[in-house]
């Protein structure tokens, strides 16, 4: 049971560090996909669910109650963008009317999300404020793609984020250093490098990948299937990477994750960071950094 000052949220509730500012409103609960390996965010018991208008207008008034004076909202939920047009435009006019201030709408999104709605779609949802959406691309390579299960491939995922662009839609990608495994870090960061050169991704959040019990990845780490990246070859993932990025965006890779934390723009701090990672590459001790992703109870 919700008292009139407290809103609804289900289950664990996660959000991109440059949202800190937006209103999070719920829109979904769960995740739509909930099969990629690596992923420990959403329980299996904890099933998608979307948000019941009546709820979300619950939500609203209690953002009100407490003069909130964010320009933005962020719904929080997986994929909240997996919603049909129709109703995310109907919970977009339902924010209008209870904050006329607010200047844009965020979410996560999955690529999947996206092939679902066309250009036309989309420009319309842009019309309603929808901008900056996060992706979870984790990578550009094929094979790792299709390894831990996210239900894509780099060419579908071209073409979507064509389609966020044609409608006028910035969107952030977040990525997992390290995900292909060990020995093949470089082959990842040129992939990858190969996709985002063709696309605009205005934010790349690098996360380490970390590994839990409660994801599927750690059964295949116990029973010697995967092999997890080193934390210098890590190191040298990112550096090529960044190195071969062509397009101006911003990298921050400076959540709790990441060992060696680095922030800039591209491409006025590309030698910055480059030379940042190679120092690190150079004068810091595996085991070091080893430990330390060991320490990490969380994300």
């Amino acid at each position: 049971m919700f008292t009139a000052y407290e809103q609804h949220f289900t289950g664990p509730i996660w959000r991109p560090p440059y949202e800190a500012q937006s209103i999070l409103l719920q829109a979904t609960a769960g995740c739509t996909h909930n099969k990629c390996k690596f992923c420990s965010l959403y329980p299996e018991e904890l099933k998608f669910r979307a948000s019941p208008i009546e709820e979300i207008e619950h939500d609203l008034n209690v953002i009100k109650h407490y003069k909130v004076q964010s320009r933005r909202v962020f719904l929080t939920g997986a994929n909240p963008f997996v919603l049909r047009s129709d109703h995310l435009m109907d919970i977009a006019q339902r924010i209008r009317v209870a904050f006329p201030h607010i200047e844009t709408i965020g979410c996560f999104a999955r690529i999947t999300d996206i092939k679902s709605k066309t250009v036309e779609d989309l420009k319309q949802l842009k019309h309603c404020r929808f901008d900056r959406l996060t992706i979870g691309m984790e990578t550009g390579h094929d094979e790792t793609l299709r390894y831990m299960r996210k239900g894509y491939d780099a060419k579908t995922a071209l073409e979507q984020c064509l389609k966020l662009e044609e409608a006028g839609i910035e969107y952030h990608f977040i990525i997992l250093n390290g995900l292909a495994g060990k020995g093949k870090g470089v082959e990842n960061a040129m992939a990858t490098a190969e996709l985002f050169n063709q696309i605009h991704p205005s934010i790349i959040e690098v996360t380490s990948l970390t590994i839990f019990p409660e994801s599927d990845l750690y059964e295949d780490v116990m029973c010697g299937e995967y092999m997890e990246t080193p934390e210098k070859e890590r190191l040298v993932e990112l550096k090529t990477l960044i190195e071969n990025l062509k397009n101006p965006t911003i990298i921050l890779a400076n959540t709790i994750s990441n060992a060696i934390p680095i922030t800039g723009n591209l491409p006025k701090d590309k030698s910055h960071m480059v030379s940042t990672l190679q120092s690190a590459i150079d004068e810091v001790d595996e085991e070091v950094m080893d430990s330390f992703r060991k320490s990490i109870g969380h994300l």
